[in-house]
């Protein structure tokens, strides 16, 4: 029996084509390059130590394998993990009514341009990421990635010191894979969110009246995301969900970094500086592109999500930060991001 996801999403076309417009990145000789895939990979290990004594946090090593990997190589990675993550959906969508099959042919292509057109853009920005949803032989779940090509792009421009700024991104997605191996619950916690939405996604009604609400966001001053512009009422309330503990997993991230930094990386102080002032300091269409993708908001995740982290520790401390992981129940909600004390009343007491 054929495969139905390619019935929906055509991800050969998706895949070349997120891989043509990411590029291949600045150029750099063979030498320079493998010295700098070695020195990520050294950063990685060194960062499992750092992050587990800094957060209390107890993650093994080698849990989730290590890749560092070009524009393509993300690119790959991402289009495999989509396929996994948006399966519920397909098969909803596949179930609804049957298509001749050259308009399933054409619907494939365009999804998957459309699907290739978001990888090409992401595969040039991202730095590291860490997948807790793909299976890996022999590891407890995911995979961890750093994107060497785009790593040393944004250390040259912010013309920093790249061992210090390799270590910190490492420190960054580190923490990721100890949040997601730590705290054993949250991958299928995620993943049930992730299907809950997928569940009530209607696919006749997300492809009526884009092109209006694309244009009512673009002239807004506040403009949504395509998420929150597709998306219905009940959708918004998994969505705030999955925001409230994105929001933590990321100031979590950023407060790691520049809490070990200062002992490891010399220059971390002004590395953030100017990282920070970088992530201002986009273009006008890059700016738009980023509002349509749900960039803006995740910008927000990493400030947001940091101030909520660091107003609890500096209270309570570590230890008692800590019990955010002990159950979903403890994570915060997207109200309480922004209201650390709430949080505090209602799970710490």
């Amino acid at each position: 029996m054929t495969d139905p996801a390619p019935q929906l999403i055509d991800w050969k076309l998706a895949t070349s084509l997120g891989s043509r417009l990411a590029g291949a990145g600045p150029e750099i000789s063979r030498v320079d390059a493998d010295a700098a895939v070695a020195e990520l990979r050294e950063a990685a290990g060194r960062s499992t130590p750092l992050v587990a004594e800094f957060t209390g946090l107890k993650a093994g090593s080698n849990t989730a394998p290590l890749l560092v990997v070009d524009r393509a190589g993300w690119v790959r990675a991402n289009a495999e993990s989509f396929e996994v993550l948006l399966q519920p959906f397909v098969e909803k969508s596949i179930g609804r009514k049957p298509q001749p099959p050259l308009a399933r042919a054409i619907g494939s292509r365009v999804a998957g341009t459309e699907l290739g057109l978001l990888l090409g853009f992401m595969g040039s920005k991202v730095l590291g990421q860490f997948d807790p949803f793909t299976e890996a032989p022999g590891a407890e779940g995911g995979r961890l990635m750093l994107v060497a090509p785009n790593i040393v792009h944004v250390e040259r421009e912010l013309d920093a010191d790249p061992s210090d700024f390799r270590l910190w991104v490492a420190l960054h997605e580190e923490t990721h894979r100890v949040q997601f191996t730590a705290v054993p619950w949250m991958r299928a916690h995620l993943r049930s969110e992730i299907q809950s939405l997928a569940e009530t996604m209607d696919p006749d009604r997300m492809l009526s009246d884009t092109v209006k609400r694309i244009s009512e966001s673009l002239r807004s001053r506040e403009g949504a995301s395509l998420v929150e512009m597709l998306s219905t009422p009940e959708q918004r309330e998994v969505i705030d969900r999955v925001t409230g503990v994105m929001s933590l997993l990321e100031g979590h991230a950023d407060v790691v970094m520049d809490g070990v930094g200062p002992s490891v990386i010399p220059s971390v102080a002004e590395i953030r500086i100017k990282f920070t002032s970088r992530r201002k300091g986009v273009g006008g269409l890059d700016r738009i592109l980023r509002r349509l993708l749900g960039l803006e908001a995740k910008m927000a995740q990493y400030r947001d999500g940091a101030s909520f982290v660091r107003s609890v520790v500096d209270k309570a401390g570590m230890e008692e930060f800590n019990a955010v992981w002990a159950e979903p129940a403890n994570l915060p909600s997207k109200a309480e991001i922004h209201d650390p004390a709430a949080w505090m009343t209602r799970v710490l007491g």
